[in-house]
């Protein structure tokens, strides 16, 4: 299984950044994705899950500014962010079948991460 995630970027304050994940040898629409995110110093926390038939899950500081969405025929998550603040800045990881607020990877299928800088 692989993972590999894209659209990391720097963004403005204010700005938006979609974050994509494409999947092989793992479907997304039977799986639950995730994304996580560990900014500087800090532990890394879900911020967002997706599961069929498209149950979906944000963290509160997620809610209302960022959409998780898939695209079942590219086999893609995407993370589409909005109203980015610098706290948003951090290294995000796009996950499979990981499951926790924190992150575990004992468990799952992880990516290597895209950096987003918001300043």
């Amino acid at each position: 299984v692989q993972l590999v995630e894209s659209g990391g970027d720097s963004a403005q304050v204010g700005g938006p950044l979609q974050l994509s994940c494409t999947a092989s040898e793992l479907s997304v629409d039977s799986s639950t994705m995730s994304w996580y995110r560990q900014a500087p110093g800090k532990e890394c926390e879900l911020v967002s899950s997706i599961s069929a038939p498209f149950n979906t899950y944000y963290a509160i500081f997620a809610k209302g500014r960022f959409t998780i969405s898939q695209d079942n025929a590219a086999n893609t998550v995407y993370l589409q962010m909005t109203s980015l603040k610098p706290e948003d800045t951090a290294v995000y990881y796009c996950a499979a079948e990981a499951y926790g607020r924190q992150c575990n990877r004992d468990f799952g299928y992880w990516g290597q991460g895209t950096q987003v800088t918001v300043s």
